[in-house]
């Protein structure tokens, strides 16, 4: 089964040096990404195309796994199915291909194209006139139209073979992957930071994961699962990281010291300042985040510029910045990482109250300086970090099946676990059941202190953090833990 391959356009536009290594690259990462999917290959470069034959003896493809695999490769504008034959005459090769091709013509315009190679008796336009002939009279038709065809016969007729491209399909365009250097995208599993990660990767870049846990291992490893599926989808030729740093340290230090109004602000800004050292340990040249001008409090032009003065020495690029929120959900959709998106808690805005859109830099600084020197040294090093191939290994371990109830038993303990200005403004009173209160970023580490000998019952708002810390504490092995979610917030 063969394929010609034609390139993204702007790689035919580069100077002759630049245009070579594009198209080696694209070889390349054709050959690794069905590797990769254990898809049989044999790609070669030509000079404006690439020639990729699919399938062997020992490892057959079919013409659905060809098309899969191309269509999601970088670099790829388009590719068509070729049949080989061999060549003697114009009339030979009518004969050969009248009744492949004859059906799809009936009651429509057609054209032929031949494009040829080698020494005959023949010049291009001579054989589309003869061969578009033969087909107009055998089959009935519209006629031949040059402009505008529904049908459209390729041919080329290299010395003593013909080729017959068939349909043709649509790659996903965009520069291969890994030429133009390596990057981190900051991911949380939400709408935005999926398609912004595919937006870097459909321009070439080599993208590694960076991940700010702050819901525990559940959480962790449904964003794990969505940069696979990204990865395995549409950049499988290269191996990349996915690099989680444990966050709730310091957004604990963010809700308990800072003011409330630039929280947001200095949570992102936290983010960069771990996000630039990380970069640099592992020599990528850029930060990616799914930040959109306006669409929040902390993405404000004034805000904005405060989250890049921390970017020392690191690019910061933000690929969704002039882009609709709709947009952005219709290219997740496209690029199937929608069903991750709508299931992944949103963990930024548990720290959002009454923000300031447009704070100046002396108090963003000020308030920022309340807190703990050496918490982004302490987050770098508590890093984990992890091959991409080995995340699917990684996410299996977790099967935590945890029980949601209407209301907390009658000797249960009510563990209120949301931040403490939202406690302080409503208060959780109860009258059959003890209420604790132990914010989120502190529960995971704090519970062993609590009586094991009790019942909990989880609480927030919505029923995310308290769902997601249930998990966490069921995967440190307690057991005596369940979330409480009224019905009046579900």
């Amino acid at each position: 089964m063969k394929f010609i391959i034609r390139l993204f356009p702007e790689i035919s536009i580069k100077s002759k040096p630049v245009r070579n290594r594009l198209i080696r690259l694209v070889r390349q990462n054709i050959v690794n990404v069905c590797k990769h999917h254990k898809v049989a290959v044999n790609a070669f470069a030509q000079w404006d195309k690439i020639v990729a034959i699919f399938g062997n003896e020992e490892n057959p493809c079919t013409k659905e796994d060809a098309i899969k695999e191309l269509s999601r490769i970088p670099g790829i504008h388009s590719f068509m199915e070729v049949n080989e034959y061999p060549f003697t005459t114009l009339d030979d090769l009518f004969d050969t291909i009248k009744d492949i091709v004859g059906p799809s013509i009936e009651n429509k315009t057609f054209a032929v194209r031949v494009k040829r190679k080698g020494i005959h008796e023949f010049n291009s336009q001579q054989a589309e006139r003869i061969i578009g002939g033969k087909f107009k009279a055998t089959f009935p038709n519209k006629g031949v139209c040059l402009d505008n065809p529904e049908v459209m016969i390729h041919l080329e007729i290299e010395h003593q073979t013909a080729y017959l491209s068939g349909e043709k399909y649509s790659g996903c365009g965009g520069y291969p992957v890994g030429s133009q250097g390596d990057v981190f995208s900051l991911i949380s599993g939400g709408f935005d930071s999926g398609v912004s990660t595919y937006n870097m990767i459909h321009r070439g870049c080599r993208v590694n994961y960076l991940f700010f846990n702050m819901g525990g291992t559940a959480h962790e490893i449904g964003v794990k699962q969505e940069a696979y599926f990204i990865w395995d989808r549409f950049a499988s030729s290269h191996r990349v990281k996915f690099v989680t740093i444990p966050f709730e340290p310091i957004v604990g230090q963010i809700l308990e010291k800072t003011h409330h109004g630039v929280r947001g602000v200095i949570l992102k800004r936290m983010m960069m300042r771990v996000g630039s050292l990380v970069a640099k340990k592992f020599d990528a040249e850029a930060l990616v985040t799914g930040e959109a001008l306006g669409q929040v409090s902390s993405q404000t032009l004034r805000n904005l510029k405060h989250i890049d003065d921390v970017c020392d020495d690191v690019l910061l690029i933000r690929p969704l910045v002039t882009s609709d929120k709709q947009d952005i959900i219709d290219k997740s959709r496209e690029i199937g990482t929608i069903g991750f998106a709508e299931s992944m808690p949103e963990y930024c805005g548990v720290i959002s109250d009454h923000p300031n859109v447009c704070p100046t830099a002396s108090f963003v600084e000020e308030e920022e300086a309340k807190m703990d020197s050496g918490l982004v040294e302490q987050a770098v090093e508590n890093a984990s970090v992890v091959d991409i191939m080995d995340i699917p290994n990684d996410t299996s371990k977790l099967k935590t099946e945890i029980e949601i109830v209407s209301k907390p038993g009658r000797h249960d303990i009510v563990l209120d676990v949301r931040a403490p200005d939202d406690v302080e403004k409503n208060p959780l009173k109860l009258e059959d059941n003890t209420v604790i209160t132990m914010p989120f970023y502190k529960t995971a580490s704090e519970f062993h202190n609590l009586d094991q000998l009790k019942t909990y019952s989880l609480y927030c708002d919505q029923g995310v953090m308290s769902t997601m810390l249930t998990k966490q504490l069921k995967e440190k092995g307690y057991h005596n833990v369940r979330v409480w979610r009224p019905e009046e917030n579900k």
